[in-house]
């Protein structure tokens, strides 16, 4: 057993008074070492933290332990340390962007545990949908599902035409972690479509809870891991170098900060280009080191509760 845990979480309840809860929220993870990226919004939590195991199961409890969010699943992975470099505790309209006009808390698409997903894989009259963003499906997908040519999930608007003509088969809805299905399902039965259904915890807690079986690729997070495995049945490799076109599920960002690319480039590669993308990438003057990881820290100024905003660069001059 591995000492560190990752979770990732999400509720969708009322919260009043978001920034007052953010501070309380955030002064917790500091208290308990926890890292991570949480988004208090008036419409609920969404968050994914690392730290020791107890001080994970500390955060849990202490969720639960409000009555708003007592019914918050967690997604809990293992890990050999942190996976994240710092503690983001943000408030925003909207725990997942969207800009959708639906309420998933009054209307959503149904939930299917990961094994009732399982078993309507087989089915004829199921079509799997992708809610994710084109750089996350290319790095993995289920066998056989439509994707969309998105960005995010403020595009999906612009793609339901797509599946029009599927409105009388049963829509099965999928992303990461569950969150964007909500608001997503919630929005294909407000175009019309009947029969809408959404995997609950998403991809990763079918790969815990079910094996991954059909799921091909990696599945793209979003801490310092980058991608992780889902598959412990069938895997399969669908993605290649951007650089070589060999088979490739190494996800980076291009050396190249004026560049900054998001995609798989293999390990030859990124040794030979140093992390970059392309021959003028590696000889741009803002090309960064390359630690052999692909994965670059934004400096950014950030909110404490104990400080307020303070810019990193000034902390490192302390």
């Amino acid at each position: 057993m591995k000492a560190y845990q990752v979770l990732l979480y999400y509720v969708y309840v009322p919260i009043e008074n978001p920034e007052e809860y953010r501070d309380e929220h955030h002064l917790f993870c500091i208290e308990h070492n926890l890292l991570g990226r949480i988004i208090v919004s008036p419409e609920g939590l969404n968050g994914t933290v690392s730290g020791l195991a107890a001080d994970c199961q500390a955060y849990m409890d202490y969720l639960h332990a409000d009555p708003r969010f007592k019914k918050t699943a967690f997604k809990i992975d293992e890990s050999e340390g942190h996976t994240f470099k710092k503690l983001h505790v943000r408030v925003k309209d909207e725990i997942v962007n969207s800009d959708l006009p639906v309420n998933p808390i009054v209307r959503t698409g149904k939930h299917l545990e990961p094994a009732d997903f399982k078993q309507l894989l087989n089915d004829p009259d199921v079509v799997l949908v992708d809610m994710r963003s084109n750089y996350e499906h290319s790095l993995g997908k289920f066998k056989g599902a439509i994707t969309f040519d998105m960005e995010n999930l403020r595009e999906l608007p612009a793609h339901v035409q797509e599946i029009e003509h599927l409105k009388d088969r049963k829509i099965v809805t999928y992303c990461t972690g569950g969150i964007k299905c909500e608001k997503a399902s919630a929005y294909l039965l407000e175009k019309g479509f009947e029969n809408v259904y959404q995997l609950h915890g998403g991809i990763i807690r079918y790969g815990i809870e079910e094996g991954g079986e059909n799921f091909d690729g990696k599945c793209y997070v979003f801490d310092n891991r980058i991608a992780v495995e889902v598959n412990k049945v069938n895997p399969e490799i669908i993605s290649s170098c951007h650089v070589c076109g060999t088979p490739s599920d190494r996800m980076v960002n291009c050396a190249n900060a004026a560049c900054n690319i998001h995609v798989p480039i293999c390990e030859n590669c990124g040794v030979t280009l140093e992390g970059a993308c392309s021959d003028a990438c590696k000889n741009h003057p803002d090309k960064r080191a390359y630690d052999g990881t692909g994965n670059y820290a934004i400096h950014s100024n950030h909110y404490n509760p104990l400080q307020g905003f303070r810019s990193l660069k000034k902390k490192e001059k302390v």
